[in-house]
């Protein structure tokens, strides 16, 4: 039995998204790849001002593949570098905190 390599490509609205993503928040800019289940994969993007923004896909392999298709986007992780480059505002921390700390 052989072994066949399918090769992933990001969908063409993803690539555009995270495109559009990078050129407006600068370069360079760093992705994390994180598997949400059964809904797929969350590629988050982390653009050189600090600025946060989401592209979702079917999986892991097409995020990586959507990672390898934009020109300045690093994948990366969690990593001390990552988490300081993001630029998380009071609105958006209370906005992740939910509908009980915003009462407050």
């Amino acid at each position: 039995m052989s072994e066949q390599t399918v090769a992933v490509t990001a969908p063409a609205r993803a690539v555009a998204a995270a495109k559009s993503f990078v050129s407006a928040h600068g370069t360079p800019a760093r992705a994390v790849v994180e598997n949400i289940g059964r809904m797929g994969a969350r590629v988050v993007l982390v653009g050189a001002d600090g600025a946060m923004g989401d592209v979702v896909v079917a999986d892991v392999a097409t995020g990586e593949a959507l990672c390898a298709a934009v020109a300045d986007l690093e994948q990366s992780e969690w990593d001390r570098d990552t988490t300081a480059a993001a630029k998380i505002g009071a609105k958006h921390r209370r906005r992740m905190a939910g509908p009980r700390a915003r009462k407050a």
